[in-house]
């Protein structure tokens, strides 16, 4: 497995130093319906035998549902209107039973459902989540986290909580839609026109409503996601934004994203509002037809009193499940928006190795090659510049040049974050490409500017670098770091639980603990990303101490920033626009008085100034 030394691999195309230009858009949407719920089918169908259950307990449910207004009239006309009451008391019984058996079948089908929605959920959130691993860091590039974090938690709590109750309630309303119309006709074909007159209009102001809201849904969606990227990025550059008293600016451009989504909100939400007051009038409207017609039908002796009593009933049983078909409706939009931003992430091109491509030796020798390297993160903007060097097994070399000349692009390349567009990279004489992915990150070692630490104990931290490793090993490669002394000072030693990215630790000790990781991993090829600039000079000292031994016989690229720290590289190349304009070591640099002779007497001069 590749084993990093620090977790800061998206967020600029300079995936490894986190420099570089910026590439952010919007994840693309599918836009086909149909085809976004054929595929929350795919998941759904794994347990088919629990919605099988859950089916025919909703037509049980609605069998019952069915029976109470029937004899709710059967008890007017034959028990109540002829005074018997042994008759009446029977029937209420009956009654009784009738509905407590419709309200237990309904409980069970959704306590089912509950179980299936959340173990579909599960595979999706995990699946997605499986998904993020394999894709490349130019695709964290182009994403906010944010707006990744968005879709597995609030795009997939919505079609969670659409599962939920959708499906049953669907299912539930259809039946009893069919049910009561059957029953109505069956009862009275007259009364049944009546009430059906108005439903062209109920499905007609559905629909042009329905249309509005999906429309609503998915930009919510995507507003909200807008929002939690903004506060995502704001809460973790918190100090950025004090340190620049830019509080002000941020609270501005939070009401910006907070005002976007609660407008599109609270149009989504009003047009949806919209459907039970309408369908409250329509729902008078009738009843006052039924109670016109039904009137005169019983004084012609057509029907009883019994039938309009059912007839009301089932009228109320009608618009119910219309109504909950209408709403069930709108949060169905909502799931399908989310679930089309979920599959959109999935959709994405995964890293892949080619067919063929070999394991790669357990370890390497650590020749490396480049040979007429060329590449750029945006293709009509070249990074490098046909580059071609060599390096022999246990050399260090280091890379200087200033911010943006390609340095640390050629580990981003080395490690295969990218794709070179022209030339071959070489370890060992083979073809980098020729290689899993794995098996070749598994042989580097990577210690960066940007550390990253997980919400675990100091030990585990350390432990990242091999998995594998004893309590020994891990306290072996934090005392060659010299991590170990700081460690024993915490309240619980290598036990102490860090907080998100070590925020307990300063910048200095999180270093050397990204540093004992690199040691623990044994790498064949490291690769040292200006790791000791963010640390002062006293504990700079015990990190080169510790880097010396550690570099030895290994062969190690060193980008610095500080020119003092690499006077003892076997070889220097300086890189400037893309291009390797000096090559040799620190004292032949500086003899011929060229590039690296300024770079490295302006920063003496900075530094003696100071």
């Amino acid at each position: 497995m590749f084993r990093p030394s620090s977790g800061h691999q998206g967020g600029s195309p300079r995936g490894l130093g986190g420099r570089g230009h910026m590439f952010k858009g919007p994840l693309p949407k599918t836009k086909d319906r149909k085809a976004t719920l054929l595929r929350l089918w795919d998941y759904l169908k794994e347990q088919k035998l629990l919605l099988s259950w859950v089916f025919m307990l909703v037509v049980l449910s609605s069998v019952f549902g069915l029976a109470g207004p029937l004899l709710i009239g059967q008890a007017i006309d034959n028990y109540i209107i002829p005074g018997d009451f042994k008759g009446l008391l029977l029937i209420a019984i009956i009654m009784g039973v009738v509905y407590l058996l419709n309200a237990l079948f309904s409980w069970l089908q959704s306590y089912i459902m509950i179980g299936v929605a959340q173990k579909t959920v599960y595979k999706m959130r995990t699946d997605l989540f499986s998904k993020i691993q394999t894709l490349p860091v130019s695709f964290f590039d182009r994403n906010p986290h944010g707006e990744l974090m968005s879709r597995l938690t609030n795009d997939l709590e919505n079609v969670s909580n659409t599962l939920n109750t959708s499906i049953t309630q669907i299912m539930a309303s259809l039946l009893m839609v069919v049910g009561t119309i059957s029953v109505m006709l069956w009862l009275s074909p007259t009364l049944t026109l009546v009430c059906v007159m108005i439903i062209p209009a109920i499905l007609l102001t559905t629909k042009k409503i329905a249309g509005f809201t999906r429309k609503y849904f998915a930009e919510q969606q995507q507003a909200l996601g807008e929002l939690n990227g903004f506060i995502e990025e704001n809460i973790s550059g918190q100090r950025v934004v004090k340190l620049f008293a830019r509080e002000e600016k941020s609270i501005d451009q939070f009401a910006k994203y907070n005002g976007k989504l609660k407008k599109i909100s609270q149009r989504a939400q009003v047009l949806a509002g919209l459907i039970h007051p309408l369908f409250n009038v329509l729902n008078n409207i009738i009843f006052a037809l039924l109670v016109g017609v039904g009137g005169w039908l019983v004084l012609k002796e057509l029907i009883t009193i019994g039938i309009i009593a059912s007839f009301i009933n089932y009228l109320k049983q009608f618009f119910r499940p219309l109504s909950q078909l209408a709403n069930q409706f709108n949060l169905l939009q909502s799931a399908i928006a989310g679930a089309e931003r979920v599959f959109a992430v999935m959709d994405e091109k995964p890293e892949q190795d080619q067919p063929g491509n070999r394991t790669g030796p357990d370890r390497i020798r650590g020749e490396v090659a480049l040979q007429h390297v060329s590449f750029g993160y945006q293709k009509e903007t070249p990074v490098l510049k046909d580059i071609s060097l060599r390096v022999k097994p246990g050399q260090t070399i280091a890379l200087v040049g200033p911010t943006g000349a390609g340095k640390t692009t050629i580990v981003n390349l080395l490690t295969r974050f990218y794709e070179i567009d022209t030339g071959s990279i070489l370890i060992d004489g083979q073809d980098i490409r020729s290689f899993s992915r794995n098996s070749l990150r598994s042989c580097l070692g990577i210690v960066l500017q940007d550390t990253y630490l997980f919400s675990d104990t100091v030990r585990e931290n350390i432990r990242y670098g091999r998995l594998t490793a004893t309590d020994q090993e891990v306290e072996a490669a934090a005392r060659i770091a010299n991590a170990e002394q700081f460690i024993k000072r915490l309240p619980q030693g290598y036990d102490t639980v860090l907080s998100d990215d070590g925020g307990n630790l300063s910048q200095g000790q999180r270093q050397l603990l990204t540093i004992a990781r690199a040691v623990l991993a044994d790498p064949a090829i490291l690769i040292l990303d200006e790791a000791t600039s963010s640390v002062d000079t006293r504990t700079e000292l015990q990190i080169q101490e510790a880097m010396l031994s550690l570099m030895q016989g290994r062969t190690s690229f060193v980008i610095a920033h500080r020119l003092s720290t690499i006077k003892n590289a076997d070889l220097i190349l300086v890189i400037n626009d893309g291009e390797i304009i000096e090559q040799g070591s620190h004292q032949e640099l500086l003899t011929r008085q060229g590039f690296y002779y300024e770079l490295y007497n302006s920063q003496f001069t900075v530094n003696e100034s100071a």
